[in-house]
């Protein structure tokens, strides 16, 4: 099975309407920071992780792996994409399937962007991993993302009990790619 450690990496940047994505550079440090330290993005994630500890631990160019895009906006970073394969996801219906993550900045809520920039991200996995279904997992307290998740094409598999919530686990098959 092809996986993403396979595709030529970083692509060349993936350009959206109104969005860019692309790797990950030295001048997104301090959104990545934000981001991970944000107690509204991590509202359904666990709880954020402490600003000094990011600061300390964060490496000079966050997030350089395959899979991994920055989310772009006007030259500024307003979020990530998250492409890997789900491995040891407790869930059979995921299990080896690439799944699709997303975090942004709530002060890029409520425009469209992450439903753009998702969009864009799985059609380039559908060009890089062909035929392949996508799964997303979400907790089903966060409307927003299970909004999203109907927008892009997901549907319900399955829900499930894990770090002490309800989960929503969806699939995307391959012919709603591309």
């Amino acid at each position: 099975m092809e996986d993403l450690e396979s595709t030529a990496w970083p692509p060349e940047p993936i350009r959206a309407e109104r969005l860019v994505l692309r790797a990950s550079e030295a001048r997104d440090r301090a959104a990545f920071v934000d981001l991970y330290a944000s107690p509204e993005v991590h509202t359904y994630l666990g709880g954020p992780r402490p600003r000094a500890e990011l600061e300390r631990e964060m490496p000079e160019v966050p997030g350089r792996r395959p899979g991994h895009f920055v989310v772009d906006l006007d030259g500024a970073m307003i979020g990530q994409i998250l492409l890997r394969r789900a491995t040891g996801h407790g869930r059979p219906a995921a299990e080896g399937k690439p799944d699709l993550g997303y975090l942004f900045l709530p002060r890029a809520w409520g425009h469209g962007y992450a439903a753009e920039a998702c969009a864009a991200a799985l059609g380039w996995l559908s060009g890089a991993l062909p035929g392949e279904p996508v799964v997303l997992t979400t907790q089903t307290a966060n409307t927003g993302s299970m909004r999203l998740a109907a927008k892009l094409g997901f549907t319900e598999v399955e829900r499930f009990e894990a770090w002490d919530a309800e989960q929503w686990l969806g699939i995307r098959p391959p012919a709603a790619l591309g």
